[in-house]
């Protein structure tokens, strides 16, 4: 992960790779564990892959694998915030919690690329 001086990662750094990984996790169990659709809805975790390759770019700080990252994420949340208000129970509460996670790793990444000197 690109260190500062002292040799730690800035915190909006470690926010966004914190962030991809913990929205990794979730997109497999989503579909797999927590709220799996009722009918071949295994096939739906493979929508964690883009996600997953993008984590060893964005850990060493590379400009690409960012730029990919803030492309791929509002559709993330989107995708959780349409299937919060459509779906109920369970799967509400994971889709919530998905499209938030992806907010949030979105604006540790926008935070992260502004702090950031070019």
């Amino acid at each position: 992960m690109i260190a500062k001086s002292d040799g730690r990662a800035p915190a909006f750094a470690r926010g966004t790779v914190a962030g991809l990984v913990a929205l990794v996790m979730l997109q497999l169990l989503w579909e797999t564990v927590l709220a799996p659709a009722p009918t071949g809805g295994a096939w739906l975790a493979l929508k964690a892959l883009p996600l997953a390759l993008l984590v060893p770019g964005t850990a060493r700080g590379a400009a690409k694998s960012r730029q990919i990252l803030s492309l791929l994420l509002p559709w993330y949340a989107a995708e959780g915030i349409v299937r919060a208000y459509s779906e109920s129970g369970r799967h509400a509460l994971v889709a919530a919690t998905a499209g938030a996670l992806a907010v949030a790793t979105f604006v540790c990444l926008l935070a992260w690329v502004r702090r950031k000197p070019a």
